[in-house]
């Protein structure tokens, strides 16, 4: 079957980019229809096309094809034999999405929105949340099985963020078919450990409110399902990454799957921007070519009885990361870093004196001490 391979990312900066989302809201939809008009319909004249330069190229892309915005779609759902063998070989994804749609749904209940998760081909192999099944509109692209590729339904989340590999939001007419045009919805896409696209997830409402900030909640719970897949991965030790300073056991945590050889079994994509090594590579990387430091003690460290702390690594770049070894199955433990107990109490006054607004007299009592001890322990700082 097809597969996707990220390309090298560009620099860009999104705000600099002339964007539909900056109008009123009350001007949203007759910006849409004038960007319809002028794209789609060839129109002259009026005021400046204000869409994003990837929903022009998908809208570009259904005309290539020779589609119409007023076709009836028919939103197809694949034949049954090819359906279960999408469904047999997407269960790991399935499985390692499913606690992450779960807790979306609970994020999405108030919202008319709900998830639903594709393959790399746009081919829906599961969905989750508020969905109202007696809504036909719900039901159809809701369907395991159901073709929801640009190629099939036009413009949507799910084919440009496939045709893109980038996160994206769609409201209501940026959708190329009148069919889809009462959708609104956020995608972003799937990676999987080896680097390819493996999916998509999409949050779609029907008839529902503009809601362009449920792009970030895509992004961020897509990283979330990466670094479940990276964790179903056959392992012996997993290397949690971040940079110095920042605090490790997060979703935002370069992961690094090794055997007991130190080859790399797989990553997630925060460690392939860590190490682009990794992303370049098109053979297996061994972590000495990643690492300047003698990699068989990390195993010593995971195997260790007693929590340890984080230690840094460096690269053979001279930059250096912050390193954390863990066995399979088991959580990460942080240990924080000590801390003297003269720092602890003075932040614990700075937090008084700054819940009262400044007020010494009520944070000393507050703290159960006199305004003459909050004088001398912040004076002596």
């Amino acid at each position: 079957m097809r597969q996707l391979i990220r390309p090298k990312p560009e620099i860009s900066d999104n705000r600099a980019m002339p964007s539909s989302l900056s109008s009123p809201p009350r001007d949203r939809l007759a910006l849409i229809a004038h960007a319809r008009r002028s794209v789609l319909g060839g129109e002259v004249g009026g005021p400046p096309v204000a869409i994003e330069p990837w929903l022009e190229r998908s809208w570009r892309r259904c005309i290539a094809r020779g589609q119409q915005p007023d076709e009836r779609l028919g939103f197809d759902l694949i034949p049954a034999q090819a359906r279960q063998r999408v469904i047999e070989e997407n269960r790991p994804l399935v499985q390692a999405a499913r606690p992450v749609l779960e807790r979306l749904s609970r994020a999405l209940a108030s919202t008319r929105y709900f998830a639903v998760l594709t393959n790399h081909d746009g081919i829906v192999v599961d969905a989750h949340g508020p969905i109202d099944r007696a809504d036909r509109r719900a039901d159809l692209i809701t369907r395991i099985g159901v073709n929801l590729s640009e190629p099939s339904v036009g413009t949507t989340a799910i084919g440009a963020v496939l045709s893109e590999l980038q996160p994206v939001w769609l409201h209501r007419g940026e959708h190329f078919f009148a069919d889809t045009s009462p959708y609104s919805c956020a995608g972003a896409p799937l990676f999987g450990p080896d680097g390819r696209c493996v999916g998509m997830l999409d949050l779609t409402g029907i008839d529902a409110a503009e809601r362009p900030e449920l792009r970030h909640l895509a992004a961020q719970s897509a990283r979330s399902i990466e670094n479940a897949l990276v964790l179903t991965l056959q392992h012996s030790l997993l290397l949690r990454l971040n940079w110095p300073g920042r605090a490790l056991g997060g979703d935002d945590d370069g992961l690094v799957c090794l055997d007991n050889d130190g080859w790399i079994q797989g990553s997630n994509d925060a460690a392939r921007q860590m190490l682009p090594e990794l992303a370049l590579a098109g053979s297996p990387v061994h972590c000495s070519e990643l690492f300047a430091q003698h990699w068989e003690s990390w195993f010593d460290l995971a195997r260790s009885s007693r929590p340890q702390p984080p230690f840094e690594i460096p690269l053979w770049s001279g930059l250096r990361l912050q390193a954390l070894p863990q066995l399979p199955g088991h959580a990460a433990v942080i240990v924080a870093p000590r801390v003297p107990l003269r720092d602890v109490e003075i932040a614990l006054i700075r937090k008084a004196v700054s819940d009262a607004r400044g007020n010494v007299v009520k944070a000393a009592q507050a703290l159960g001490i006199s305004r003459a001890t909050v004088y001398r322990k912040l004076g002596r700082k």
